[in-house]
Formats: C-alpha cells, structure tokens, sequence
C-alpha cells in the first residue's frame, strides 16, 4: 500500500486574487475542498468545492478586479490559459469580442503522490497506456504520476499542451520527477511537437495530454510503431464512446466498413457488409477512469474492439481502491464456452452488432404446445404471421406455411445475467424467464434495442445449438439451409420475420412472451397522431413550442411528415427509448 500524498500551493494561487476575495477564500477554512475560484464580470465571484459552489463576497466582479489578477498572472496562451511559475495552478479566461477578458476560472493545481499503485503494473510491463474519463475525474493527476514513476529508471519526455502535467512557467514542478518537459506553443502545433519529441530527445517513453486532433492521433500512431512506449489521455468516457469519434477511433485501430464474398458471408453467418477493425490498436490497454479510486481495465484493446463490433463485448477489469488504500482487483469475466450443437462438429457465429447486421441462418419451424415463456397458455398459438394479422383464413397446422409463429415448446433454460440485453420483465406479478435468442439473418443490435423497448429478457446467443428460439427471414427459410434443418431436428422452434426492422422484431418478441399485440399498437398510432395534431395547433396559436411524448422511430417519422405538412420545424431529442419530437414555430 502506497501512502497518499497531496501538494497544493493553494497560497500561491490566493496571493493573485483581490485582497477581500482573498480574505474570503480563507476565511471559509475549506482549501482542501477548494477546486477552481470563479470571477465573472459584473457577477458575484464564487469558490466552487467537491460538495458545493459558495458566495465570496457580497458584490459585483469589476474591470479593476480582473485586471488585479490578469497582471499577477503574465500573458495568456492562445488557448486562453495561464499559470504560476512551478505551480499546477491553471487559469482560464473568457474574453469577449474586443478580446478583453471579462471572466476567469482559476483552477487550483494538485500533485497526488501515490496513486500510480493501481495501474503500477501495467506500466512496468511496458504496455502504451491510454486514459479516458469524464473532466476533473483525475485522468491528468494519474498522467503526472505515471511520469513521475517512469522517469525513475526510463528517459521520459512530457508533450505539455497546456501547462497542467508539468505546471506554469520554464521549469517544471517537482511532481513530474526526472521526466523533461516539451512546451507547445500552440495547441495546433501538438503533433509537430510529439513527432520532435521522438526525433530528437530519443525517449524510451511519451507521456501525452489530450489527445484530440485527428493529427494528434496519426502521430500517436507514429510514436507507438518506432517502439517508444506511450502514456495519453483522451477526450471520451468509453471505449465505445471512443469507436463511434471519427477523428480519434485511430487510437484504437479505427473502425471501416468491409464487405465480403458471398462464400465469406455464409461462412461467418453474417451479411456481406460488416464493420471491422481497420488497422492494430495504437495504444494496448484502455483505462477508462469511473471514479478516483475505481477504473475499468481493458488489458487488450485489440480483443476488446473485435469484441464490440461482433456485438459480445467483454467485461473489463475491474481496479478499486479501498478505504485503507488497498488496491482490489476483480478480473475481467471471459466469454463462457460455447459448446456444439448436438455432438456436431462445426459452428458458425453471428457476428452482429454496433451498427453490424447478423448474417442470415436459416431455421424450420418448432412444435406448438400452446405455452408461452411466462408460464401461462400463449395468446394467438396459430397466428400466421409475424408481420401481422393476415388477411387470409387462418391455418391450424403450424406448418402450413413458412410465416407461421412457432410457440416456444420446452421450459427456457435461466441465464446467469440479462441486464445488458434488456431489463426484466414482469407480467401478471410475475418475473418473465429468459429465453435464449438465436438470430440467423436478423440484425443483433436491432434485435437487442426491441427487447430493451419491450423490457423483455430476449438474450442473443452466438449458436444455434444454445438457443430456446430460432429467428430468421423468409427470405432464409425459404433455402432450407443446414442451420434450419438442425433446428428442426432438435425442436428448436423457429419464427420467421418478414423483414429485418424493429416493428418486426417487436412483433416477434411481443408473440414470444405473449405482450400486448397489433389491435393496441394500431390504436397507439391513432391516439398519437392526433396528440401530434393537438400539438400542432397548439403551436399554430402561438405556443412557442410543444414536446411530444417519447416515441417509436416509425411514430417519430410519422410526425415530422405531419409537422412538416403544417410548415412548421421540428426535431428529435434523446435517446432511445426516450427519443421524442419537439414541434417549433420557426
């Protein structure tokens, strides 16, 4: 266990400030607490703490007062940031259209000694680290404290953007230990520097704040592949977060759009368009910092993005940090084994998910025993189709046709952990049970966001040998593949969609575990669109604007057109499920 220690300089960053807002600060006797000092003009200036923002002083910020500041404190960078000589201290401005500063955040600076322990072994292997974490998380302490530990026995060079790893002024503050530091003369310049860096100084490590340009990130990629180790951090609070940034999903390998043969698509089970992994990661292992004392190791990032893009993304790592300061470390669960359907030999796996369709499989149609997942008698046992009601007479044989519903016919087997996939429902009282999902030809991420919106317990899983269902096209079961005559012959049942869309799914799982079915969602549809009226007039009477309640994608659509018709604006806010329509006049 390594003791704690904390540097602060907190009369250095005091001494600037006007002299009764000075008095002020300390006089709340809360320094500890303290994180930035805030003076706005013509405002009140305030001292934001950890639990809570105080009132300093009982009048109005002045022209007078920033200047009293601005000049203890020198010029200011092109990024509108100063600092105190040998300090941490950083401080902000806000400048208006004359380019006169009207507003200053002053952040007070602090070296932590002795947080590097939880992430201490990483670095000794030698691994290129890169930190991600919501602002004012740690991700820059943590940063200084890793050069601080490697500049012991390893040639460390700093690429100081702004001044926060290693302080104000020309020479840098003790807390970076031995490590040199690189000073950017504009934050647009960062790459340049990084490349120089390299080139000149010979580092055996790189230790970077804030990466966020496109060019940051190639010559990021640069370092990393002359076989100098790197330490970064980042702007996103996930790895997924971090896929989905065009301009930094380098980092982690980037992501591109693949489309593949037809014989490649069958045996992947998959479409012929897919994502994948561009290139290999620039960084190791991604550090996603949740809290101060807790972070999510993703001790491959190569695995980790695969992972994601097929729609099976694996738990990381778990570091905590006890109380007493112990580190705790709770592995990364790994993907349970998958076995063979039946004592067969092959598999294929579906490879679905962040914006990946699953490939099309095939399945026949199961038993009908009239039981649905809850427990009780199904509703509909024979209905035909899952697209909807057909206009046809209904059939009594299940297989009469190939758009039959098949009733799920054995008890579903329990799944250790569903709350990923969708919350769990409950019916009549009573907890749904999971049933296990196998899509063949049906997108994942669509499949999973249906269940979400239902609140059912539909879980994907990654071989038809494990399934309770089949879902598959028509367009799939019409070609009486391997993968359905295997289902067939286990029992498994199968249910055909018409297409690959959402309403479709809902339909199927809205079958499945025997939820309200088309009569109420056609009635929905018709009470919404005359609520979307009443809005619509509401805004033509002179309502500023109207908010819609949360709706389905289709309903959402229906409403632009209806807006739209009525030549007013509207836009969608939220995210799913709660994505709703905003009509405004203008």
């Amino acid at each position: 266990m390594t003791r704690r220690q904390i540097t602060d300089d907190i009369d250095a960053l005091l001494s600037v400030l006007p002299k009764d807002i000075e008095a002020a600060v300390r006089g709340h006797n809360n320094t500890a607490d303290l994180l930035e000092v805030i003076m706005d003009l013509g405002r009140v200036p305030t001292s934001r703490l950890t639990t809570e923002e105080v009132v300093l002083v009982d009048r109005e910020i002045t022209h007078e007062d920033i200047e009293h500041v601005v000049k203890g404190l020198g010029d200011f960078d092109e990024d509108n940031r100063a600092g105190i000589e040998r300090t941490l201290h950083r401080i902000s401005g806000i400048r208006n259209r004359r380019n006169d500063v009207v507003g200053l955040a002053l952040r007070v600076g602090r070296a932590v000694y002795g947080t590097i322990d939880i992430i201490q072994d990483l670095i000794e292997e030698g691994k290129s680290l890169l930190l991600l974490g919501r602002p004012g998380v740690g991700k820059t302490t943590l940063l200084r404290e890793a050069a601080r530990f490697l500049s012991e026995n390893n040639r460390v060079v700093i690429v100081d953007t702004s001044n926060e790893v290693g302080g104000g002024g020309d020479v840098p503050h003790p807390a970076v230990g031995r490590a040199r530091r690189m000073q950017v003369a504009t934050p647009s310049r960062q790459h340049e520097v990084m490349i120089e860096a390299v080139e000149n100084h010979n580092p055996e490590a790189i230790v970077i704040d804030e990466i966020g340009r496109e060019l940051e990130a190639m010559a990021a990629r640069t370092i990393a592949e002359r076989g100098v180790q790197l330490i970064g951090t980042a702007h996103g609070n996930s790895l997924e977060n971090l896929m989905l940034n065009p301009t930094l999903s380098d980092l982690v390998g980037g992501i591109e759009s693949v489309t593949l043969s037809d014989e490649e698509a069958r045996r992947r089970g998959t479409q012929k368009t897919v994502l994948e992994r561009r290139s290999p990661p620039t960084f190791d292992v991604l550090i996603e910092i949740q809290t101060r004392d807790q972070l999510a190791v993703h001790r491959d990032v190569a695995a980790s993005v695969d992972a994601l893009l097929r729609g099976y993304p694996l738990v990381p790592e778990i570091r905590s940090r006890g109380e007493d300061g112990e580190v705790q470390v709770r592995a990364a669960v790994e993907p349970a084994p998958t076995r063979k359907p039946n004592g067969r030999g092959g598999r294929e796996r579906a490879m679905g998910g962040s914006g990946m369709d699953v490939g099309p499989t095939r399945g026949g149609l199961g038993r009908d025993t009239g039981r649905g997942p809850s427990g009780g008698p199904s509703r509909g046992a024979n209905r035909e189709a899952v697209g909807g009601p057909s206009s046809g007479p209904r059939r009594s044989e299940p297989a009469a046709t190939e758009e039959a519903y098949a009733r799920f016919s054995s008890e579903p087997r329990e799944v250790s952990d569903v709350s990923e996939v969708a919350p769990l429902a409950v019916r009549n009282g009573s907890r749904l049970q999971s049933v296990r999902v196998y899509p063949y030809g049906v997108a994942r991420k669509r499949l999973v966001n249906a269940a979400k919106r239902l609140g059912v317990p539909a879980v994907p899983v990654t071989e038809a040998g494990q399934a309770d269902v089949l879902v598959t096209l028509r367009s799939y079961y019409r070609k009486r593949q391997r993968a359905i005559v295997d289902a067939e012959q286990r029992g498994t049942p199968v249910y055909v969609l018409r297409a690959n869309t959402v309403s479709q799914m809902e339909r199927f799982l809205t079958g499945l575990f025997d939820l309200p079915g088309t009569a109420e969602e056609a009635t929905s549809v018709d009470e919404q669109m005359r609520s979307t009226q009443h809005a619509i007039n509401a805004v033509l009477n002179g309502e500023r604007w109207v908010e819609l309640p949360p709706a389905s994608s289709y309903i959402r659509r229906l409403q632009h057109e209806l807006v739209q018709e009525s030549k007013l604006v509207s836009h969608s806010y939220g995210k799913e499920p709660n994505r709703r329509v905003r009509i405004f006049r203008e």
